[in-house]
């Protein structure tokens, strides 16, 4: 499923995200023990443990002993606490990135950091990024990744799209990942009994698949799909592989791009 950041009320969406004083403020609830923060974490726990199809105030309120009614007080709707769990979940990510190794050591270290994130967070993949939330600690995830970029001495433009490109990398080979490990406890058919049955069906029903798709015939020929480790889902792997190598040629064309600019 996808869900859009930016649903709830502007004014109240932001004034809770950059915890602005005045009249936005929640007030003290009927109970003690309550709080914005609170409310987001068990947010955050809910959708961790179940996905973003269980979130609901009710099912919040459920974890924290309440009932759903009792969080309005302080987060107005289902809308703006997805802005607030985004937000405070990209908290965890690292912000210092020392250039001593170079820009593109400290460019690494973070897209490693970011793919872990998302594994850890896989609800956080289903946040739309059509419309960011544009609270503090997604402006502060920018701010990082540009930070590092700026070492490298392109212009501001270049640096908009490259780092675009990074977060489309990371995030996209990440999603693959995340559903992976999702899939078999979704389907009850595991990645083994999916792949034998398809595969051998396949040379049954496109016994010209050579003739008719050589460009993949070849890659078969030349090996290109026989690493594998057992122990990780097949798809997993080619995630991952996808994530590094990927990275690669984008810390490559940057290099390419310093070069160019100084010949």
């Amino acid at each position: 499923m996808v869900v859009f950041a930016g649903q709830g009320d502007a004014r109240r969406s932001m004034d809770l995200l950059w915890r602005a004083p005045g009249p936005a403020s929640p007030r003290p609830g009927p109970r003690p023990g309550l709080s914005v923060d609170v409310i987001v974490d068990a947010a955050i726990a809910v959708a961790d443990a179940d996905g973003m199809a269980a979130l609901s105030m009710r099912a919040v309120g459920e974890r924290l002993g309440r009932t759903g009614m009792a969080l309005y007080t302080y987060v107005p709707s289902k809308g703006e606490l997805v802005d607030l769990m985004y937000d405070r979940a990209l908290a965890e990510l690292p912000v210092d990135y020392p250039l001593t190794g170079g820009w593109r050591a400290a460019l690494t270290a973070w897209a490693e950091d970011l793919w872990a994130f998302y594994l850890r967070h896989p609800w956080v993949l289903q946040v739309s990024q059509a419309r960011p939330v544009l609270g503090p600690n997604e402006h502060r995830m920018l701010e990082t990744v540009l930070r590092v970029l700026r070492d490298t001495g392109q212009p501001a433009v270049f640096l908009r799209w490259v780092s675009g490109a990074l977060f489309n990398l990371v995030r996209g080979s990440a999603q693959t990942a995340a559903e992976v490990r999702q899939v078999a406890a979704a389907t009850g058919i595991s990645d083994e009994e999916w792949w034998y049955a398809r595969s051998a069906l396949l040379a049954e029903v496109a016994p010209d698949f050579a003739e008719r798709f050589p460009a993949l015939a070849w890659m078969s020929g030349q090996g290109a799909y026989e690493e594998h480790d057992e122990h990780t889902p097949y798809m997993e792997q080619e995630a991952r592989q996808t994530f590094v190598a990927g990275l690669a040629v984008l810390l490559d064309g940057i290099e390419a791009a310093i070069h160019r600019r100084q010949v």
